[in-house]
């Protein structure tokens, strides 16, 4: 990430992080978790869309795979290499170029990386979670979160495990334990979460 100077605040104190969906699905469960990645990136490109109209600040958050002198257009080119499983998701979840990239090397979000950094620059204290996997990186992210004092959605419909139970497991322990609002993006959009959050820039 690139120091892009002065920030305005961003709305209502939030983004939108999307958490490992430039992914290969190169591994033993990568079909069954593809299945249900697919279903959850209407959902992610609906907030997404939501985010960009609002000024929401929207930071990718990404496993670099291995890659460790790499950067953003490497690690999508890398994960949409010929045969890669997930390359067509990639080409319909791909950050723009004015969106945050982050790249991490350990299941949280927080863990050794600038998103520490980054947040509090933008004027941020409350966060959307969305992306993979809902039982792993999602769950660890948010639990760094809640222990930084965000505010967090976690969208049902946008994160994804390899199997549907595993997700609803880790919703339920986000809501429970930290607090989260977990309802689907059909019930809830960003200009809600926006908006609850109060004051002159939501």
């Amino acid at each position: 990430m690139t120091d892009t100077g002065p920030q305005q605040p961003a709305p209502g104190g939030t983004a939108l992080l999307i958490i490992d969906m430039i992914n290969d699905m190169d591994f033993s469960e990568g079909g069954e978790m593809l299945a249900h990645a697919t279903a959850a990136t209407d959902a992610i490109e609906r907030l997404r869309d939501q985010a960009a109209r609002r000024g929401v600040p929207i930071v990718y958050v990404n496993d670099n795979y291995g890659q460790w002198h790499s950067e953003r257009s490497r690690i999508i080119e890398y994960c949409t290499r010929p045969g890669s499983r997930g390359r067509d998701l990639i080409r319909r979840i791909a950050p723009a170029e004015d969106d945050y990239f982050v790249i991490k090397p350990q299941f949280s979000g927080f863990y050794s990386t600038n998103l520490p950094v980054l947040l509090p620059k933008l004027g941020v204290s409350r966060l959307i979670l969305t992306g993979l996997a809902a039982d792993m990186c999602v769950l660890f992210t948010a639990a760094d979160a809640h222990m930084r004092d965000y505010e967090l959605w976690v969208p049902a419909d946008a994160v994804a495990s390899t199997e549907q139970q595993r997700a609803d497991w880790a919703l339920d322990i986000m809501a429970k334990a930290m607090g989260a609002e977990i309802r689907r993006t059909t019930e809830l959009s960003v200009d809600d979460w926006v908006s609850a959050a109060g004051g002159a820039d939501a």
